[in-house]
């Protein structure tokens, strides 16, 4: 995966490239810079045709530079170095740390059976109580591991961001303990070990074959491997991984939270035998247990984050009840376009523009105001009907019910909608009138059929919506409808005729379509109350 590295500055970013990608001062770009000499919109990086990236400046003041030459197009190599006013940017057809870590590779021993024991890490037990202390090496041991635990707290802090906290994690490791190279591997969802970041005490990018029997061992048993000489320790006699390495000294410890295996972590010596003591062994055992606690905390974090803005993006659209569904899991939205049959309510207030006129200027702040009450009360009806808000244009709803979720009798809960629609309108009409305010008057229009629904938009901004003819007839509704009405099509009244009690309006000719259209206007439901007293002045 592509991406610019910012490499100026007091703290490094990653910017992942997308097909389409601004660089800039205004926040809306894809890349914001914050440099006073760069421009607000300043250049572009594009995904050519060919899956290479081109970086086009936009006529920039002060102009981008590859390697001190300014450029207006220029297609990006892998290490070419960006500037833009006083800002350095490095693109990397993948990170620094996705190139350690395809170094990073667990090589077979010939067997398993040549592991004959096990070294067991020193178990995690619970503080005693100070009255109870009488042993000092148990005294030595506790304190110890409140030293650890104090000093990776320190250094992740409350650290949320996974790969920061494992470089944070390894980083202390390293000033603890004398370990020249390091990796930190996470279970995939198959539960197989994958190195995540790698750190070499020099920091060069070198090949780092870890043994598979080493890392069976510590999944196997659960618990730390030490080898203080691995090329003459007989447990490991036929990983041919550490001889070929010439590896002296190697510690493998499991990342444990409760009964859950998060991954392991691995730390070795290529200079001196017994470079790593069983006191080093249990300091790196009590490193590994707060990681794990810390690893499981980011991993909370994030899926609570993820779980927050993608429930705050479907509360926009779909009732609560069902976003909470589609965060859990328990619906699936189809990703891409898709054919299906929906049916498309529109409601639009009727008089609405001379009322702005009349307002003037000076009132927009209470028109605004208006509309932003009017929709409250109109979105928690369409949400209890269990529609889908497609948008707001202007004073007009556009609601959908059967997408993006399929919806058990969808046309019906769209007519019910729209009846409660202009009920709860007329329970809003009495509190503007009892304030001297105007009442509100609205037209709705519901059609039936098969429509185009998905993501459009750019590649910077997607809607979910539905696109067709069905859709324009739906609008087309809505504009015949008068104050109070509520038009369905034909195609929709054969779907509800055993639900609700309509009347046939003469046949209409609508724009786009060569043939009249027959529509009903809906009186109410049957079995409820009619509502008449829609179109009746208050």
């Amino acid at each position: 995966m592509a991406k610019l590295l910012l490499v100026s500055g007091p703290e490094r970013r990653e910017f992942e490239l997308g097909a389409v990608n601004t660089i800039g001062r205004h926040p809306d770009n894809t890349i914001q810079v914050l440099d006073r000499i760069i421009s607000k919109e300043h250049a572009q990086i594009l995904r050519t045709a060919d899956g290479k990236f081109l970086l086009r400046d936009l006529g920039s003041l002060n102009g981008t530079y590859i390697r001190g030459e300014r450029v207006g197009d220029h297609v990006l190599l892998d290490g070419d170095e960006i500037t833009l006013g006083a800002t350095r940017l490095l693109y990397v057809e993948g990170t620094t740390t996705d190139q350690a870590l395809q170094r990073v590779t667990i090589a077979p021993g010939i067997t398993e059976s040549h592991i004959r024991q096990r070294i067991a890490a020193q178990p995690t037990r619970d503080f005693l109580p100070e009255r109870e202390l009488h042993d000092i090496e148990a005294l030595r041991r506790d304190y110890e591991k409140l030293r650890i635990a104090n000093e990776l707290n320190r250094s992740v802090g409350l650290e949320i961001d996974l790969d920061k906290l494992l470089q944070k994690i390894l980083d202390k490791a390293f000033e603890l303990l004398p370990a020249d190279r390091g990796v930190i591997l996470l279970m995939d969802e198959g539960g197989t070990p994958v190195p995540r970041y790698v750190k070499t005490k020099d920091g060069r990018n070198e090949e780092i074959v870890l043994s598979n029997a080493i890392i069976n061992e510590v999944r196997k048993e659960r618990a730390a491997v030490l080898s203080s000489d691995a090329t003459m320790d007989s447990r490991f006699s036929g990983a041919h991984s550490i001889i070929m390495q010439g590896i002296r000294s190697t510690m493998c410890v499991p990342l444990l939270h409760g009964e859950e295996m998060l991954g392991i972590m691995h730390l070795d010596s290529q200079i001196a035998t017994n470079a790593f003591t069983e006191k080093d062994l249990q300091i790196f055992t009590g490193i590994a247990q707060q990681a794990a606690v810390s690893i499981q905390n980011a991993r909370l974090a994030k899926k609570i984050e993820t779980e927050a803005r993608t429930r705050a993006q479907f509360q926009r659209l779909l009732s609560p009840v069902l976003a909470e569904q589609v965060v859990s899991g328990q619906l699936q939205l189809e990703k891409g376009g898709e054919l299906r049959e929906v049916t498309v309510l529109f409601s639009d207030i009727r008089g609405f523009t001379s009322l702005t006129e009349r307002a003037g200027p000076e009132r927009a702040q209470e028109i605004v105001a208006l509309l932003n009450d009017y929709f409250e009360v109109m979105v928690e009806v369409l949400f209890r009907h269990e529609g889908t808000l497609d948008k707001f244009v202007g004073d007009e709803i556009m609601a959908l019910f059967g997408a993006p979720l399929a919806l058990k009798d969808a046309t019906r809960q769209a007519v019910q909608c729209a009846v409660e629609m202009q009920k709860s309108l007329r329970d809003f009409n009495r509190t503007r009138l009892a304030g001297n305010q105007e009442p509100l008057r609205i037209g709705i229009g519901i059609n039936t059929g098969s429509v185009v629904a998905g993501a459009l938009g750019s590649s910077r901004a997607l809607q979910y919506t539905v696109i067709g003819d069905s859709v324009n007839v739906g609008a087309r509704l809505c504009g015949l409808a008068k104050a109070g009405e509520i038009i369905i099509s034909e195609n929709t009244m054969m779907r509800v005729k055993d639900y609700v009690d309509a009347v046939a309006l003469p046949p209409v000719k609508v724009k786009g379509k060569e043939n009249e259209l027959r529509i009903f206007n809906v009186i109410g439901m049957k079995g409820q109350e009619w509502h008449r007293e829609f179109t009746r002045p208050m």
